[in-house]
């Protein structure tokens, strides 16, 4: 699971200036608040006003960083697809081996969407708000994703019949739903939800990537 780890491009203000560190510090507020109020809310119900007063921040200062409801949506898919796939990256970085780099990236996801779980939500919005972020969000993750299971097949470390981009795809979608099942829904009896992944949960799913990545041999020790 090799990520972009680029870092990000200077943050503008809505005239396209570059921002001083204090105007990044009050975007970033503002991200934060959007997160907190389209998670909570919805798209359609969360609004400019709600997401400055959650910000402690002016409406008028808003429209220095933003044009408008859409575009901070926007970014905020952006802002939270570099941030999972940072802590990812992090996580995987040391890994000795494909099944371990796995496992370390997929648990690099999980706690991030264990802290913010408004990720699920605002990815499931963009397919109706703005389809093309929704687009960029899963093929930011897999590019990087891909190539990492290419590098490992050169290595030997992945099974060579495998189609890297079919792969990546698939495994994105077994972490996504995994964590929706045992970190979104679940719940204890003070209907808080966890906040982390069961070590458990992450073994059976560590299972199941080994047995569908390594590469297959012959009962005389070939590969296929």
């Amino acid at each position: 699971m090799t990520l972009d780890t680029a870092e990000p491009t200077p943050a503008l203000s809505a005239t396209g200036k570059p921002l001083t560190k204090r105007g990044e510090a009050t975007r970033r507020k503002l991200l934060e608040a959007a997160e907190e109020v389209f998670a909570s809310l919805g798209y359609h119900e969360a609004s400019i006003v709600k997401i400055t007063e959650r910000a402690g921040i002016g409406l008028g200062t808003f429209y220095l960083y933003f044009d408008s409801k859409q575009q901070i949506f926007e970014e905020l898919v952006v802002d939270l697809n570099r941030r999972v796939r940072h802590s990812m990256s992090e996580a995987m970085a040391g890994a000795s081996g494909r099944i371990e780099a796995e496992r370390a990236g997929f648990e690099g996801f999980f706690r991030f969407t264990a802290a913010h779980p408004a990720l699920y939500r605002v990815v499931r919005e963009a397919e109706f708000v703005s389809p093309e972020m929704l687009r960029l969000h899963y093929t930011r993750i897999v590019d990087g994703y891909e190539a990492g299971l290419r590098a490992a097949q050169r290595d030997g470390d992945v099974d060579e019949a495998l189609d890297p981009e079919v792969t990546a795809w698939a495994l994105m979608g077994a972490g996504e739903l995994i964590g929706m099942r045992y970190l979104l829904w679940e719940r204890d009896e003070h209907d808080n939800p966890p906040n982390a992944m069961p070590d458990a949960v992450i073994d059976h799913m560590t299972r199941f990537i080994r047995n569908a990545l390594e590469p297959r041999r012959t009962p005389g020790g070939s590969h296929d």
